[in-house]
């Protein structure tokens, strides 16, 4: 909850330990009124998309109270077995697209992973010219992804014209309890770089030699994207005992200088 313990200015300390611009709160959803999510500030993705979204998935996103609802201070995502439209799974793809777009900036969640083989929850920016432009021209950002089969190792990766799809723009760590416990993940996102971190432990920073259309399509707005896939690229082998996974967040926050 955000409340006047919560400054509107974030102090920040650069490498050598000296103080930085201050950042100011510019957006943020509490997730404080139980019930469906504030339609004024995310949309859904309904359906299995073009090829499981382009990564084989097999869940079925819906905007229903039983895949994305606020109970108690959390936005709750939930992936099901079920039959539904000719799929098995459900879940909820949340964003931010035509609603709140920015570029450049600090933007941090707090969260607990979904437990479970297959689930594959995710954290992530597209381009908001996706429209126009395409995948990846747009670029990505995924400042976090865990993979159910691969238990508490979290991973940030990059999507752009010179590296996209099974990217070599990627870093992670390991983290305890990621299903039992809240951890803040976090991108520090400037004009010429990408820090990712988990609990202030960065574990990644991209910052490419050379900045060009290729390799930095991160100078337009992008929006904010909240899901659990179940299966496809990443995700790899469901559980055959799974029924159902949560991912509780207690917040997102967006900081700008």
């Amino acid at each position: 909850m955000l409340d006047d313990k919560i400054p509107l200015k974030v102090e920040e300390l650069n490498r050598t330990g000296n103080k930085v611009e201050a950042y100011n709160l510019v957006w943020a959803d509490e997730f404080e009124m139980d019930g469906a999510p504030d339609k004024t500030k995310w949309g859904f993705n309904i359906g299995n998309g073009s090829n499981g979204w382009g990564n084989n998935e097999s869940q079925y996103y819906t905007d229903r109270l039983a895949n994305a609802k606020i109970d108690n201070g959390h936005l709750v995502i939930t992936a099901k077995k079920e039959a539904i439209n000719n799929f098995y799974y459900s879940s909820a793809r949340m964003l931010t697209k035509d609603k709140f777009e920015f570029t450049y900036g600090k933007i941090e969640i707090r969260a607990k992973l979904p437990y479970g083989g297959g689930t594959w929850p995710a954290f992530w920016l597209l381009g908001a010219n996706i429209d126009e432009v395409g995948w990846p021209k747009c670029g990505e950002i995924d400042i976090m992804e865990h993979v159910g089969n691969n238990l508490n190792t979290v991973q940030s990766a990059i999507h752009t014209p010179s590296s996209f799809g099974n990217t070599s723009n990627l870093g992670g760590q390991n983290i305890d309890n990621v299903s039992g416990e809240f951890h803040i993940y976090t991108l520090e996102w400037t004009n010429e770089e990408l820090i990712f971190a988990v609990d202030n432990n960065v574990h990644y920073t991209y910052k490419p030699l050379e900045i060009n259309d290729k390799t930095w399509p991160f100078n337009e707005d992008m929006f904010i994207i909240l899901n659990i896939a179940m299966g496809g690229n990443l995700g790899g082998k469901i559980d055959p005992e799974f029924k159902e996974a949560k991912m509780l967040i207690d917040y997102v926050r967006v900081y700008q200088k």
